[in-house]
């Protein structure tokens, strides 16, 4: 049990800090990059950023290969 609550508290950190991250790029103005999809209806709008989503998938892999690299 001792192990996966030390796992929740890091990927509790995890996402703090990708949460303060994003927060930062959002007071900078990077909350769209190109590939961000946007529809508008009466009252719905639907925001779908693929564009985000690479970067993320990107940076993601590249931390992933540095960490766990055997």
């Amino acid at each position: 049990m001792e192990t996966a609550g030390r796992a929740l508290l890091a990927a509790a950190l995890t996402l703090a800090v990708l949460g303060l991250g994003a927060l930062a790029l959002a007071r900078l103005g990077v909350d769209r990059l190109p590939g961000t999809l946007t529809w508008r209806s009466d009252n719905v709008t639907v925001v779908v950023p693929i564009g985000l989503m690479v970067v993320a998938s990107i940076i993601g892999t590249i931390l992933l290969n540095i960490f766990f690299r055997r």
